[in-house]
C-alpha cells in the first residue's frame, strides 16, 4: 500500500501499466556485453541501480549513464529505487576505470551521475571533476554529461563541477514545489532552482533539467515549474512518467497519456526551451547525445565550452 500524495489516500491497487510503458527486457547480446563490461571494470549504472525502464533499448544501442561514488545513496526519496544507508570509501581509481569503459564502448557522448553522498564535504564534486578530467584526457574525448545532487545547496561545490568543463550540466527538479516534502524530504525546490540559475550563468554549459508526472501534480503546477526552470536559465528538458518500483515507494496516482505529453512538450517549446523529450519514457539520460547533439547542431554560436584547468587535481 502506498500513500496518495494528492489528498492522503491510502491506495491499495497497483494501477496496471497501459500499453504505452510496455518495454522489452534486456536481453540482447549487446546487453550481455555492457553488463560483463560494467562487473569486469566494477562500475554501477544509474539503468541498473535505478531499476530504469530503458535499459534494454540504451544497451542495446550502446549507451550507458554511469553512477559514480558508489551504489548506496546518503538520502531516501520516495520515488527512487537507488538502495539508501552508509556508502563505502571513495574509489580513487573509478574515474580511470570509467574512462577505459567510456573508450571500450566508444561512447561520444557520457552520462555521469551519482548518489548523493551527504557523508562527503563537497557532496562528491571531486569525484565529478576527476572523471572529467579522466576522459579529457585520451584522445578524441567524449562529450561529457554531468547529472549531480544537489550537493546540499555548496555554490562552491557546483562551481568545482563547472570549472572542469563539461558540456551539460543537469539537475532534476523532479517534481512540482507541492510535492517535495513526499518525493524529496531531503531536499528543497528552490534549491534546486538556484543551483541551476548558478550553472546557466557560469557560460559555456548546456544547462539541463527532467521532471516527472504522474505522482499527482496539476498541469497548472508543471507549468508553473516550467516557467520556473527557463527563468533558471534551464535550456533542455526532459518530461516523463513516474513508475513505482516497488511496494515501499510512492504510488503512482494516474498515468499520463502520450498526447498529455505532448501537450506538454508543446508548451515547454513555447517557453523558450531549446530541446523538449515529452514523452511517457522520457528520462534525463535517455538519448541523451540526441538531444545535445541536436542543441549543438542547431547553435553553432553557442559559447564555446570552457577547458578544463589543472588537470592533475581531483573532483568531487
Amino acid at each position: 500500500m502506498g500513500r496518495d500524495v494528492t489528498e492522503g489516500r491510502v491506495t491499495t491497487a497497483w494501477l496496471p501499466k497501459p500499453r504505452w510503458l510496455k518495454v522489452k527486457a534486456p536481453l540482447s547480446r549487446q546487453c550481455q556485453e555492457v553488463e560483463h563490461l560494467l562487473r569486469r571494470l566494477q562500475l554501477h549504472t544509474v539503468c541498473q541501480s535505478a531499476t530504469c525502464p530503458n535499459r534494454g533499448q540504451c544497451w542495446s544501442e550502446g549507451e550507458a549513464a554511469f553512477m559514480i561514488l558508489g551504489n548506496i545513496c546518503t538520502r531516501r526519496c520516495g520515488f527512487c529505487d537507488v538502495t539508501t544507508g552508509r556508502p563505502l570509501a571513495v574509489d580513487e581509481d573509478e574515474p580511470i576505470r570509467l574512462a577505459e569503459a567510456v573508450a571500450e564502448m566508444g561512447l561520444k557522448h557520457v552520462v555521469i551521475t551519482s548518489v548523493n553522498r551527504d557523508d562527503l564535504e563537497d557532496g562528491g564534486a571531486f569525484q565529478f571533476v576527476a572523471c572529467i578530467h579522466a576522459l579529457r584526457s585520451r584522445a578524441g574525448p567524449p562529450t561529457i554529461e554531468v547529472l549531480t545532487p544537489d550537493f546540499q545547496g555548496r555554490l562552491a561545490s557546483l562551481d568545482r563541477v563547472l570549472e572542469a568543463g563539461p558540456d551539460v550540466f543537469n539537475l532534476n527538479v523532479e517534481t512540482v514545489p507541492r510535492l517535495y516534502r513526499e518525493v524529496r524530504p531531503a531536499s528543497d525546490y528552490q534549491r534546486v532552482l538556484r543551483l541551476l540559475s548558478q550553472a546557466a550563468g557560469h557560460g559555456g554549459v548546456a544547462v539541463k533539467s527532467g521532471l516527472m508526472m504522474g505522482l499527482g501534480e496539476t498541469e497548472t503546477e508543471v507549468a508553473d515549474t516550467l516557467k520556473d526552470l527557463r527563468r533558471s536559465g534551464v535550456t533542455l528538458i526532459t518530461i516523463g512518467q513516474y513508475l513505482r518500483p516497488s511496494p515501499a515507494h510512492l504510488p503512482v496516482v494516474r498515468y499520463v497519456p502520450p498526447e498529455e505529453f505532448d501537450r506538454i512538450g508543446q508548451l515547454a517549446r513555447s517557453l523558450g526551451f531549446d530541446r523538449v523529450a515529452s514523452h511517457p519514457l522520457a528520462r534525463s539520460s535517455f538519448h541523451a547525445e540526441t538531444l545535445f547533439k541536436t542543441l549543438e547542431d542547431s547553435s553553432p554560436n553557442r559559447s564555446p565550452v570552457k577547458a578544463p584547468h589543472h588537470l592533475g587535481e581531483s573532483p568531487r
